[in-house]
């Protein structure tokens, strides 16, 4: 569904204190309007600590990871099931740190987003490349490969999927895709969708994104909103990301 969809990705932050007074000023501060939707992806341990801060707010709560394994002897994973148990609605599937430090394939990625759908999770689907893949002219290939992987294991579910483009080299080094270059590859991903029957699709951007550059990257045709790292472990840069 598209509109407009900001999602904060806290990774290995947080902490109890912490994270009570950043839930209560997002609660306090977001104001939800037509179309525009946020959410949060916590660490594990804080599921329940956002389920109960948020269950009556309009921000929706998500992790960051899950087993494509749905119960078993799969010691230190977490199942689909359990995430939706503790009020999941999104769950983060291929990030480029999942994929680079965790050895995430494209075939590992599209069957979480299986197991996510399975338990009427959606799943954020990550695609992006590297530096080196893009000076050598291969970041159309390499999106639309990790993409489709995704697509070819989800099906008729495509238009299910949330999509997140985030460009490898710039995700917490402060560099950011210009918002023609990140136009550019969703243009790609949103004609891959099109042809999979899920336009409708909401294609987030990833990378360094600020309060001070997101308001541009947003009036892209095709970038319908963010996945944000560090700048949504504070509430008033990720509530102007949010307005913007």
């Amino acid at each position: 569904m598209r509109g407009t969809l900001v999602v904060g990705n806290w990774k290995m932050n947080g902490g109890l204190a912490a994270n009570a007074a950043l839930l209560s000023a997002l609660v306090d501060g977001w104001r939800a309007a037509p179309g525009r939707r946020i959410a949060l992806c916590v660490p594990y341990p804080y599921l329940a600590q956002a389920n109960s801060a948020l269950a009556t707010s309009t921000i929706a709560w998500g992790a960051q990871d899950v087993s494509e394994h749905a119960s078993g002897a799969y010691t230190g994973e977490v199942s689909a099931g359990m995430l939706a148990e503790f009020g999941c609605r999104y769950v983060i599937v291929g990030h480029s740190e999942r994929r680079q430090f965790y050895g995430d394939t494209d075939a590992v990625v599209a069957a979480k987003a299986v197991a996510a759908l399975a338990a009427g999770l959606t799943p954020i689907a990550c695609v992006g490349e590297t530096l080196a893949e893009r000076d050598a002219g291969a970041t159309v290939a390499v999106v639309r490969r990790q993409l489709d992987a995704v697509l070819a294991a989800v099906g008729a579910d495509a238009s299910l999927l949330v999509v997140a483009y985030e460009p490898v080299w710039a995700i917490g080094t402060g560099r950011t895709a210009s918002p023609d270059q990140a136009q550019a590859v969703h243009a790609t991903l949103r004609a891959r969708l099109t042809q999979a029957g899920a336009a409708d699709v909401a294609l987030l951007y990833g990378g360094s994104v600020k309060a001070d550059n997101a308001q541009a990257l947003f009036a892209m045709a095709d970038i319908d909103g963010g996945l944000i790292g560090g700048a949504s472990l504070k509430s008033a840069e990720f509530l102007a990301i949010a307005r913007a």
